[in-house]
């Protein structure tokens, strides 16, 4: 503690409160008898001295530092302030938000993936959250050498550590490679968690980790949107269903010549669809019968009129003649 007769400061505050700062050091001034202290909404004001704690004060207002202030502070209880002397502490002034950051990763990270010797480059992005919550450990390894503390500093740490847990959280227990937006609650929880491990020690906790999306190689995601529609339509009669109604909106033709073509073209395809549910009823019969024309014919098998793979009218040919796909045997 020291003592001066200039420099004093009448009013102790944040003068320039930045949402994007965690914390701000007020510092070599002097505090006067009739200084005030203002704290305010989101704040929290921490009195120090020769680096030691000495009152944290929570409630926004404004206070008269010598009759409110000083009464609680730890070991200045006794100061008197004389008429030219003052006091001379730190006051760090505390934003107590819970920030939101967003991440991303920078380049991508090769995941190891079956078949892909190189593995399987994947880009994530999303955001976290976090917040001061221990000023004692705040004060020790960040307040105490510097005088104010960014969100953009707290980013940068983390962010550095992000490719090595996406690595670790992602290849855990075998997750599946093409489907990793299923797990991501799991791993944004399991990333938390380690970035905790990295950040409490500064007095800082991370409060949520979200991965919002993984992006993966044009290539993988476009055989992954092929699946996934796939998968969507179920079998080839809706497929082809589908595709004549898509075919039929997009259509630029608005005169009623197009229209009657529309119809006559689903028309024909449900026809065809009709028929070869009839053919697969009367083979099915036939051959319950045990009749000798269909035992004579068992070797034959009958192909479909679509490819199931691509959709192409096929006519019953063994061999799809747009993609090669094998229809019969």
């Amino acid at each position: 503690m020291a003592f001066f007769g200039n420099q004093f400061s009448d009013v102790v505050e944040w003068e320039e409160f930045r949402d994007d700062m965690i914390f701000w050091k007020w510092t070599n001034k002097e505090i006067k008898k009739g200084s005030r202290l203002i704290i305010r909404p989101g704040q929290d004001a921490i009195f120090l001295n020769n680096g030691k704690v000495e009152g944290i004060f929570e409630k926004e207002g404004e206070y008269d530092i010598v009759s409110e202030i000083v009464p609680f502070l730890s070991t200045l209880k006794g100061f008197r302030f004389g008429f030219n002397s003052g006091m001379r502490v730190e006051v760090l002034f505390v934003n107590t938000k819970e920030f939101t950051v967003k991440w991303g990763t920078k380049s991508p990270i090769n995941i190891p993936a079956p078949q892909l010797p190189g593995g399987m480059p994947i880009r994530a992005n999303g955001t976290f959250h976090f917040k001061v919550n221990d000023y004692v450990n705040l004060i020790d390894k960040v307040a105490g050498v510097k005088d104010s503390y960014l969100v953009e500093d707290v980013q940068l740490r983390i962010t550095a550590w992000l490719d090595q847990l996406l690595m670790k959280w992602i290849t855990r227990e075998g997750k599946d490679m093409f489907n990793l937006q299923s797990n991501s609650h799991e791993i944004g929880k399991g990333i938390q968690d380690d970035l905790n491990m990295e950040i409490m020690d500064d007095g800082m906790k991370v409060t949520g980790f979200q991965v919002m999306s993984f992006n993966y190689p044009k290539e993988i995601q476009d055989m992954i949107n092929k699946n996934a529609s796939h998968g969507m339509v179920g079998d080839v009669s809706k497929y082809q269903q589908m595709s004549v109604a898509d075919a039929m909106g997009k259509s630029s033709g608005s005169n009623t010549a197009s229209d009657m073509a529309g119809m006559m073209m689903g028309m024909n395809i449900a026809k065809e669809m009709m028929d070869d549910q009839k053919e697969s009823s009367s083979a099915s019969g036939q051959t319950g019968g045990g009749s000798t024309a269909s035992s004579g014919s068992a070797g034959e098998q009958q192909g479909p009129n679509f490819c199931p793979n691509c959709g192409e009218k096929v006519s019953g040919a063994k061999f799809c003649p747009n993609c090669g796909q094998k229809l019969v045997g």
